[in-house]
């Protein structure tokens, strides 16, 4: 069992930033973070694995970072980033696959994202 911790969340004005991190309490290969509005769908925002290969939804591109100790920086905010945002992980691959279905054995709880206009 891994235990995933997020942090960073809060408020922040349309074009601030924000930089969220999840700590995991063991070795994992594949972790991503993921949105979700209530209401809606729960949107996965980018995905990294062990060999640095990263991948992102077309809505943050160019906006968002994930770096390999699983912080996620996110420039540029919109209203539309607004949510509360997952981070996800497992032990194995393919990250692609896992990013695209949202199969992922281990979940952090959450924490908000609130970008005002």
């Amino acid at each position: 069992q891994v235990r995933l911790v997020e942090s960073g969340g809060g408020s922040v004005q349309a074009g601030g930033s924000l930089r969220l991190s999840c700590e995991a309490s063991g070795w994992i290969f594949c972790l991503a973070w993921f949105r979700q509005v209530p209401g809606k769908e729960r949107e996965g925002v980018a995905s990294i694995d062990k060999r640095g290969e990263s991948m992102y939804t077309d809505s943050v591109k160019g906006r968002f970072t994930i770096f390999p100790n699983n912080d996620l920086q996110m420039n540029s905010l919109i209203p539309e980033d607004t949510a509360v945002y997952y981070c996800a992980a497992d032990y194995s691959g393919p990250c692609k696959r896992r990013f695209r279905d949202g199969d992922f054995d281990f979940w952090g709880q959450g924490t908000q994202v609130t970008v005002s206009s």
